[in-house]
């Protein structure tokens, strides 16, 4: 992916308004075959911070479905997904509880 394009990608999943992180996020996994390692490394790590700090439930899917997209191009390691363990799962619907947790499983065997 070209500089303009990541800069720009960056810029969204940081952006203040919600939707467009959610919209984001989403297109993170839709170019996921464009991205170099470094790239996927920063988007990850974005993308957990993201996470750590969202409020809105499907915004915060749509963070976490990335994170395991670019998990599974073996691009990421434990450090890129700390910010995941401040998520408060006793605040988070069941079905996110759930998928938080699971995903917290899966990065322990990284």
């Amino acid at each position: 992916m070209e500089s303009r394009e990541f800069i720009d990608m960056a810029r969204k999943l940081l952006d203040a308004d919600s939707l467009t992180r959610e919209r984001a996020a989403d297109e993170v996994t839709d170019r996921l075959n464009s991205y170099s390692p470094a790239q996927i490394s920063t988007l990850v790590t974005l993308l957990s911070g993201v996470a750590a700090s969202e409020k809105k439930s499907s915004t915060l899917e749509a963070a976490l479905h990335a994170i395991l997209e670019l998990m599974s191009t073996g691009h990421v390691a434990l450090d890129h997904v700390a910010q995941l363990r401040e998520i408060q799962l006793g605040q988070l619907s069941p079905e996110l509880r759930e998928y938080v947790a699971d995903l917290l499983e899966k990065l322990r065997r990284v």
